[in-house]
């Protein structure tokens, strides 16, 4: 019954703004609600690329060159400009414009209720996020270090993931849960932590992470419209990374991953910041004679197995790169969920590269002996292909 469901049908079809960033009626909320849930009715609650303005290789030809954390605020922005029910909660996401800048602006834009500077109390405003969601407005709270969001867990899991569920289908939460996280630059052990295992097993959640500007825009705005708690990883590594993108409005399904190099010798899977080093890597493979196919996951959860089946069925041969840890990580939950569905696909066992189960060293050394490097994934690839 869908009362019971605890995930709630995204919509994230791109609609028209309604206007400008000032007060708006509920009316008129109510009305963008209703013109974006439209497209993803269509199509079962999924956006489709033919629903999206762009297509990701139109966004190379035409558009205008910005680093990821404006991509980000320019996706933040326009959603808040074209809804009023949009805010913003975090410490000094104000007049300072948040740790990274994803906020500068906003507050001089919306005003300092639409983008609230809260105390240093994460379960606190992660909470009020929770009853914002549920009152009827659509929050975006940031963590200034998603480590830090281990202090509002009990929000996230027993909150946010759940309510909708315990409710009786009575509530929606419709919150995203976004900030930096990643090994840094020797930021140290508590900066540099990769949080999406501990989110993962969460009833209810929804989990991306943005890798370029142009998919860290498209994925912020369909992640403010999804009736679903949305949690958005960025990688600190990844804030000033520049692309072109296009200059209409766009959004990009949260269910959906990227075929970054099509290839027929082994499928990479991986996401965020490792996408580079596995592109490193595929220069190198390349050289030698293999030919690898490269997929950015982008949902953590659910993963897109219709493109992940669809490239193992065609290469047989899979390496899972990621940042997280290998104990319980996603490449565990990634590699179980290929042997449970392509198995009859497989030539070889499934190799997954991770970090080390250890606390990130602040010693840039150890800090990158913690850590995939190209080397390993065209070490890896050799050993697959064999």
């Amino acid at each position: 019954m869908a009362a019971a469901s605890s995930l709630h049908v995204a919509a994230p079809a791109a609609t028209p703004r309604v206007g400008s960033a000032g007060p708006k009626s509920a009316s008129a909320a109510r009305s963008v609600r209703v013109a974006r849930s439209g497209a993803a009715a269509r199509h079962g609650g999924r956006l489709t690329k033919a629903d999206a303005p762009a297509s990701e290789a139109a966004s190379k030809s035409e558009g205008h060159e910005v680093l990821l954390f404006e991509a980000l605020r320019e996706g933040l922005m326009e959603e808040m400009q074209a809804d009023p029910t949009v805010c913003v909660f975090g410490e000094d996401v104000g007049h300072y414009g948040g740790s990274y800048k994803v906020t500068k602006g906003l507050a001089d834009m919306f005003g300092d209720l639409r983008v609230l500077d809260t105390p240093i109390a994460e379960n606190s405003f992660t909470g009020m996020g929770v009853g914002a969601g549920m009152k009827g407005l659509r929050p975006v709270v940031e963590g200034m270090n998603m480590g830090f969001l281990l202090l509002a867990y009990n929000q996230i899991s027993n909150n946010c993931g759940m309510l909708h569920y315990t409710s009786g289908g009575q509530f929606k939460i419709p919150l995203v849960i976004r900030g930096p996280g990643g090994v840094g630059r020797q930021l140290g052990a508590e900066h540099s932590q990769r949080l999406e295992s501990y989110f993962q097993s969460i009833p209810g959640l929804q989990m991306v992470a943005c890798s370029t500007p142009y998919n860290a825009k498209g994925l912020m705005k369909a992640a403010i419209r999804s009736e679903n708690p949305v949690v958005l990883f960025e990688h600190v590594l990844l804030y000033n990374l520049k692309e072109k993108i296009p200059d209409e409005e766009y959004t990009l399904c949260l269910e959906e991953a990227e075929m970054v190099r099509p290839g027929e010798h082994v499928t990479i899977l991986t996401y965020s910041r490792m996408r580079y080093h596995v592109m490193q890597a595929a220069k190198t493979l390349v050289n030698k004679g293999y030919d690898p196919e490269v997929i950015d996951i982008r949902s953590l959860k659910p993963f897109d197995l219709h493109t992940i089946g669809n490239s193992i069925k065609k290469t047989h041969r899979v390496l899972i790169v990621e940042e997280c840890m290998r104990t319980g990580g996603i490449g565990a939950s990634l590699r179980s969920a290929i042997i449970d569905n392509f198995w009859d696909y497989l030539d070889a066992p499934i190799m997954c590269l991770s970090s080390q189960d250890v606390p990130t060293p602040y010693a840039a050394t150890l800090e990158d002996a913690t850590v995939v490097q190209p080397a390993q994934i065209v070490a890896a690839v050799e050993q697959i292909c064999q």
